[in-house]
């Protein structure tokens, strides 16, 4: 079995290969096909990475490193997601004037963004993140000829310095407070610091992740940044925004204040309702997945604000890989030819009630066999709506009885995927030293009291469509949903030029 010291030169000496090769492939001389080189090299770390997530069992200090499962669950998941989007990229920017700059970008987001999530460092950590961040803009802002994208990169570029010094600053106050530059998973840190402090640093930790994560009201940087090639936005979704879960899971020995923690789950459980209704609402398919983006999000911080963090870390997951999946297969969404028209609603009424009476019963089921917390009663309304939606979706407007139990069998299928998966990162993250928080219990009840009232005022709006609290309800969605006007732009002025 390889020791952890000598996985960690190794994976460091992949990643050194892999941003060697991005840098080469800049020279202009080195032909086009040398792309190919460069994504075998750029397998060499995702290796070393699983390689780490299957050896190592307990968490090791090596250095300025903290190598345990998630951090080689993190590194790795990073760059396969950078493999997978750069190998698209391959065929999908071929001919941009920028090509080779995109992938030397794209690697280096990914390497710093895996050795950020290493560190044990929080100097490092937090150096690392800014520097994917700021990776991140320029590739936003890299057609440099067109305005549109040098505006999105500018309100991204504000929103990412706002939320990268309140990290900075928070960090800086945990070292004022205890004198050292990591965290310390046995420490109390309700003795090593004063209550001031430490509801300062968790305020300012809630400020750092709510930002990347399009949480409301900062959800703008995100809607302006769909002007961006899709790989942009796949990497963007899937590594970027869901960061948040990763930081607040190596900060919680130290984030547990009760008002931090009643903050965050308002701000998310708001965001989960808005992001939603923007999905709804807009016909724009990349706006459509910045909403459902903004609302997932707000759901891992929900998950992580009442200390549930390993069912946070396998969502911000499993959202990655699915949301990176969603934007690379963007362009083939538009329906062609022939949209087969939907059953008659009154004909599947009665199927949806059937859903919706089966969602509940689950749902019940599925919060008496489990504990019985403010998370597990979150989860089971959560669990009670995607059935009852999917149900509607596969089942109840599918056409024919064969059409049905087809839709029935994917449902049963889908769970039971989905138990697998889950119970494989459970398995996989139960050697993971994650320090529980625990909210008020009226802060769990406001959670629960804003999802809950605002799904069924959103129902009460939908079957209302000719008041005018739809329309109001409505044109918000749609405002908040929008990018500023400098940032829109339906023929591109710069193209004029080579016309």
């Amino acid at each position: 079995m390889l020791s952890s010291s000598l996985l960690l030169t190794l994976f460091f000496i992949t990643l050194v290969i892999a941003v060697l090769s991005g840098l080469i492939f800049l020279i202009p001389s080195v032909p086009v096909q040398y792309i190919r080189l460069h994504l075998i090299l750029l397998l060499l770390p995702v290796i070393v990475g699983v390689i780490g997530l299957i050896t190592i069992q307990d968490r090791e200090v090596v250095g300025i490193f903290a190598l345990d499962k998630l951090a080689w669950l993190v590194g790795a998941f990073v760059l396969a997601l950078g493999f997978i989007i750069q190998k698209f990229s391959m065929r999908y920017l071929l001919g941009d004037r920028n090509y080779r700059k995109y992938f030397t970008l794209y690697t280096f987001t990914t390497v710093f963004a895996s050795i950020g999530w290493l560190s044990n460092d929080l100097r490092l950590m937090t150096l690392c993140w800014g520097l994917t961040l700021f990776c991140l803009t320029q590739l936003i802002r890299l057609n440099r000829s067109w305005k549109v994208p040098a505006e999105a990169a500018k309100v991204s570029a504000r929103s990412f310095i706002i939320g990268w010094l309140a990290l900075l600053l928070a960090v800086i106050l945990l070292y004022v407070g205890t004198g050292e530059w990591a965290i310390n998973p046995t420490q109390n840190y309700d003795f090593a610091i004063g209550y001031g402090m430490k509801l300062l640093i968790d305020l300012l930790l809630v400020l750092a992740v709510i930002i990347p994560a399009a949480q409301y009201p900062f959800q703008s940087w995100l809607i302006e940044s769909v002007v961006a090639p899709t790989p942009v936005s796949a990497i963007m979704h899937a590594g970027i925004v869901n960061a948040g879960g990763i930081i607040l899971t190596r900060f919680s020995p130290v984030f547990d204040n009760h008002i931090a923690l009643t903050v965050l789950l308002i701000i998310s459980s708001i965001s989960v309702l808005i992001g939603s209704g923007i999905s709804l609402v807009h016909v724009d398919y990349k706006r459509q997945l910045v909403g459902s983006t903004m609302s997932q999000m707000g759901f891992m911080l929900v998950q992580c604000a009442l200390g549930v963090y390993s069912a946070a870390i396998i969502h911000l997951i499993l959202h990655g890989v699915f949301k990176a999946t969603l934007f690379l297969q963007s362009g083939s969404i538009v329906k062609r030819f022939n949209i087969p028209t939907p059953p008659n609603v009154k004909r599947s009424y009665a199927w949806t009630v059937l859903g919706r009476a089966l969602a509940i019963i689950i749902a019940i089921i599925f919060f008496m066999t489990s504990k019985h917390n403010a998370y597990t009663l979150i989860s089971a309304f959560i669990l009670a709506w995607s059935l009852s939606v999917s149900w509607n979706q596969m089942v109840a407007l599918n056409r024919g009885v064969m059409g049905r139990i087809i839709g029935i069998a994917m449902l049963v299928i889908v769970a039971f995927v989905y138990v697998i998966t889950h119970q494989v990162f459970v398995d996989i993250l139960d050697s993971v030293y994650m320090v529980p928080s625990h909210p008020p219990l009226f802060s769990a009840i406001l959670c629960i009291a804003i999802l809950v009232l605002g799904s069924v005022f959103s129902i009460w709006v939908a079957r209302r469509r000719t008041s005018t609290a739809f329309a109001k309800v409505y044109l918000w969605l749609i405002k908040i949903g929008e990018a500023k006007f400098k940032s829109v732009e339906s023929h591109p002025n710069y193209l004029k030029k080579y016309l």
